[in-house]
């Protein structure tokens, strides 16, 4: 340990910690612009410039390491001169826009202008200015005259997000930060920038010209948009979300947040936001108040229940519902003698249920992952599913985690890798038997002969035909290298509806069950049927199929308009409370953060009523924290997270398939974001062409840029095939978007032939 004294202040230090750390450590305040914790250091703004004794002149504190016995002075005349001149400095070309700088009162440079700079300005030639870039339609570049040249957001594409989207070009008072040209930044985690940049130089473009900083309120709360649980800042202004930030959480989303997170507000207000309460009758449709509304779902359901047996109503839910809202749900089906209820609404393979311990979850914490040796992840579209914690897979595997990847498609992971291996899914499961039976393979030696490690199932094998083929292989390799096995869930509360059991009971039907043989009725929770099921089209017959269909959704629909008979306007989750589960089994809850929209109400509430109507016992709460007490009770949530299964069976022989794989495209995965405007704008977003392997064209008599007719079931639309040489053969990478969702879901079957 080596001693430094900062400011009189003694402390002991790790080699090769710097004077800003150590600093930092005694809660003593530097000034920096360049400098961040995360990132690597540049030290190149040199405001953080301090007096040590026995130095000629002022050091850097962000690079100087600290020596035994170093004499730091923060405050003394010395330092002062050099950060002053520094301030000045920095100044020189900076333009004096700061009341109409969106940056006004959250800036950092205007904070350390008044505490470390000078009263007045010796300059007095003109300013220089520097041309606006276009950086895409999240992050606004107008005002690039305002940059610093810190570098924050250079370090930040590079090191973190893992390609650099962004840097300096030219030299000296020429210097100038832009995209490459003609591009856009393209990273799912671009708006970390806006954070980063200490500036107005790099700000957000939704809330471009919004509000200033000092006008909104603000809330924390739980991101409903991944498994991650991404803790959140929303700030607020007339009852409406305007901005949401980054709530550092160090076990989490450290200091970042996915654009999916940060952006999706903006479909809270979308046109299609249902208001009222809505019942068609004669073909059209009508507001009504919610105690009409409620009525009308306890006499359909008592009806049908008398006409058809109470096995003629099924439920499906979506996994991003809360807690509380699925403990309801169950209890109101249990209440009502319903059985067949499911959340799995993407899952084919229902081969491995009952044989869970408890829910599917990580295996461990998101930290002890990042810190595993050796990591083999299948079957996932990492980027997709979960862009924060691919960053921090990203820093491990630059630092040496042997990280390996098997999955349908080489996904640009912008990290070094072990292997990356692209597979036919139907081999996934006699490749993991390889690896368990050589354990000469690179892969496996890395598993086997590391001190920690991991195997992680992704959403594509989570939603495979032979899933409990493909997890038992998993299993037994994992046994073998004594590595954790864990998934990768698919909702932001997947874990918390696995420990609900919100499943269909014995003897009931699952959701496969329920498109092969269609309820009488069935009671949609927060689900968009044509894209947030495996398969829209199927999905879509079955609920025209049925009597009555009952939608509890925050957004109306062409689709929920046409198959539903009633309409419930629920509360998205910045408008209501409730719990989460993430992958990990950390159970976060979180508040409303604005009222209501029009006459909508929070799920939990619509069915505690409805409780109540149908004369229910056990539906006398008064808040969601009473539904999540009661729901999670006294037992430790992380003692029942147990994905432990016992299924011996193995894969069946198939002939090839031509399988749909690329997951769900990352802003197509669930109602808000799908509605958030500027999301919609990215290239992500874009409806994405029919991908194949050159021979799978061939075999078909297709060519690259060919149209072709794309057959699922029933369903046929004519697409844009191209050529992937990358791709196995017998798969078509085509990422579920809603332009494409009526050919089912992840790793469903897809015929080809040309179009007419």
């Amino acid at each position: 340990m080596l001693q430094i004294e900062i400011d009189g202040k003694e402390i002991a230090v790790q080699q090769g910690v710097t004077v800003m750390e150590a600093a930092h450590q005694l809660g003593t305040y530097i000034p920096h612009f360049c400098y961040h914790k995360k990132l690597s250091i540049a030290a190149n703004c040199r405001m953080c410039l301090v007096e040590v004794e026995k130095a000629p002149k002022p050091l850097p504190a962000c690079a100087t390491p600290v020596t035994d016995g170093m004499v730091v002075h923060t405050h003394s005349p010395k330092a002062k001169q050099a950060q002053q001149g520094v301030m000045e400095f920095l100044l020189i070309n900076h333009p004096l826009d700061c009341p109409i700088c969106d940056q006004g009162g959250e800036c950092q440079l205007q904070d350390l202008a008044v505490g470390y700079g000078k009263s007045s300005s010796r300059y007095q030639e003109a300013k220089r200015s520097v041309v606006g870039k276009d950086m895409g339609p999240l992050v606004s570049a107008e005002e690039m005259s305002r940059c610093i040249h810190c570098t924050r957001c250079v370090r930040f594409t590079e090191e973190v997000a893992g390609v650099q989207e962004i840097g300096m070009a030219n030299r000296g008072e020429f210097s100038e930060i832009m995209p490459f040209i003609g591009k856009a930044v393209e990273t799912e985690l671009s708006g970390n920038v806006i954070d980063l940049c200490p500036v107005g130089a790099l700000t957000s473009k939704p809330f471009r010209y919004d509000a200033r900083s000092w006008e909104l309120s603000r809330r924390k709360t739980i991101s409903a948009h991944d498994a991650l649980g991404s803790n959140l800042i929303v700030q607020t202004k007339d009852h409406t979300v305007r901005r949401v930030l980054p709530l550092e959480n160090e076990a989490v989303n450290e200091c970042w947040i996915s654009d999916r997170d940060r952006f999706a507000y903006e479909g809270l207000y979308h046109a299609s936001r249902l208001k009222a309460p809505k019942i068609k009758h004669g073909g059209e449709w009508h507001d009504v108040d919610w105690q009409t509304a409620l009525e009308y779902v306890r006499k359909t359901l008592d009806c049908i229940s008398r006409e058809d047996g109470k096995d003629a109503v099924g439920i499906w839910a979506n996994p991003m519902n809360t807690v509380e809202e699925l403990y309801l749900a169950k209890k109101l089906a249990k209440g009502l003698d319903i059985g067949s209820m499911d959340s799995r609404l993407h899952q084919q393979d229902n081969r491995l249920a009952g044989s869970f311990r408890g829910a599917q979850w990580l295996g461990q914490s998101i930290e002890q992952l990042a810190a595993c040796d050796a990591v083999l992840v299948v079957g996932a579209n990492l980027r997709k599913e979960q862009p924060l914690l691919t960053a921090r897979l990203r820093r491990s595997a630059k630092n040496g985690m042997a990280l390996s990847v098997i999955a349908a498609a080489k996904e640009e992971l912008h990290m070094p890798l072990l292997t990356q291996e692209s597979l036919h899914p139907d081999q996934w499961a006699a490749h993991l038997e390889s690896l368990y039976t050589h354990p000469d393979n690179a892969v496996s030696g890395s598993l086997r002969n590391a001190q920690t490690a991991a195997i992680i199932l992704g959403a594509d094998v989570q939603n495979h035909p032979d899933y409990a083929a493909i997890y038992a292989a998993a299993q037994r390799l994992a046994a073998v290298s004594n590595a954790t096995l864990g998934v990768l869930p698919q909702a932001a509360n997947s874990v918390g509806a696995d420990l609900m059991g919100f499943a269909p009971q014995a003897g009931s039907a699952d959701f496969n069950e329920m498109l092969a043989k269609p309820k009488k009725a069935v009671l949609l929770l927060n689900v968009e049927p044509e894209i947030d099921t495996r398969a829209g089209a199927q999905a879509i017959a079955a609920l025209k199929q049925a009597q009555s269909v009952m939608a509890f959704t925050a957004f109306e629909s062409e689709t929920l308009l046409d198959v539903c008979d009633i309409l419930l306007p629920i509360a998205p989750f910045t408008e209501t409370s409730g719990t989460l589960v993430n992958m990990e089994g950390r159970v976060q809850s979180f508040h409303g953060v604005v009222k209501g929209y029009g006459d909508s109400r929070p799920l939990w509430k619509v069915l505690r009523v409805l409780g109540n109507v149908f004369e229910l016992e056990g539906f006398e709460f008064d808040s969601s924290e009473q539904v999540a007490a009661e729901a999670l009770g006294v037992q430790p949530v992380v003692e029942r997270l147990d994905n432990h299964s016992t299924w011996r069976g193995t894969a069946a022989f198939r002939a090839p398939r031509l399988l749909r794989t690329g997951g769900v495209g990352i802003y197509h995965s669930d109602p808000i974001v799908r509605r958030a405007e500027s999301l919609q704008k990215t290239s992500h977003a874009a409806a994405p062409e029919a991908r194949l392997n050159p021979d799978t064209l061939s075999a078909f008599g297709l060519n690259s840029g060919d149209r072709a007719a794309v057959h699922h079931g029933d369903a046929t639309l004519t697409l844009t095939v191209c050529a992937d040489s990358t791709l196995p053969e017998h798969t078509v990478y085509l990422p579920v978007h809603s332009s494409n969702a009526v050919l089912g879901g992840m790793l469903d079957v897809l015929t080809l032939g040309k179009a007419e």
